[in-house]
């Protein structure tokens, strides 16, 4: 039977080959961000079934008018949408700038729309999958703190919606070519160096991260919550 799917930051990268699989199985998908033409080019590309809605997931108010556009019942939400602040500096507005830039791209894109469509998750069998990253774990700054804040509030969510039969867990992906995140850092070099870090000897792609989101949103894991699953090839050891 199709769901009713939502992933921000489905226009690229990550979140469009997330948006595929949903795509592929038959669903009904939602795609969410910040720039209308790559959503749009996105959309055309996965098909009649994929809506795209353009919204700032970091403005509360943008947030609360995208809700009278979301679907009214969802089986899956996965939070995908984040950046790096990349503000240069070192005094500490600079600080300050790239702290807030992380935190407010990463954490409140997620936190706001989750919280926000709670009583729309579907009891008995709603999914949600939250994108966090290796840096979490392994720390990075700014960016790596955010990242962590989101395996603290996804244990919030589980407790929060497992009475309701509802699942939230984290994907936490390694190396991942294929996306705009690390612009032209990513070179030829830079891809056999991180590839020589893994166990795999590879650096992942979107459709790696997209299949672990996909396992996490199915039926058969309805009893797997408040969990982090480590995508990242033998990257960083999980305990």
């Amino acid at each position: 039977m199709a769901r009713t799917v939502v992933v921000t930051g489905g226009g690229t990268g990550i979140g469009l080959a997330v948006a595929r699989r949903f795509t592929e199985a038959g669903d009904a998908v939602t795609i969410v961000g910040r720039r209308r033409e790559v959503l749009e080019r996105a959309a055309e590309s996965l098909g009649a079934t994929v809506r795209p809605l353009v919204c700032d997931l970091a403005d509360a108010d943008a947030v609360e008018a995208l809700l009278k556009e979301l679907p009214s019942s969802i089986d899956v939400l996965v939070n995908n949408a984040g950046s790096r602040e990349t503000v240069p500096g070192a005094g500490p507005h600079a600080v300050l700038a790239r702290w807030r830039g992380d935190f407010e791209r990463n954490v409140l894109t997620a936190v706001l729309l989750t919280e926000s469509v709670r009583d729309r998750l579907a009891p008995g069998q709603g999914r949600v999958v939250t994108i966090s990253s290796i840096a979490a774990v392994r720390g990075a700054g700014s960016y790596g703190a955010s990242k962590a804040a989101l395996h603290a509030w996804n244990h919030f969510m589980a407790a929060q919606l497992g009475p309701s039969g509802i699942t939230a867990n984290v994907v936490a992906p390694g190396t991942v070519a294929g996306t705009e995140f690390f612009g032209s850092r990513l070179d030829e070099a830079e891809l056999v160096r991180r590839a020589s870090r893994t166990l795999v000897g590879r650096v992942g792609e979107p459709d790696d991260v997209a299949a672990a989101v996909h396992f996490l949103a199915s039926p058969e894991a309805g009893y797997i919550t408040g969990e982090i699953l480590h995508c990242n090839g033998g990257e960083l050891l999980g305990r």
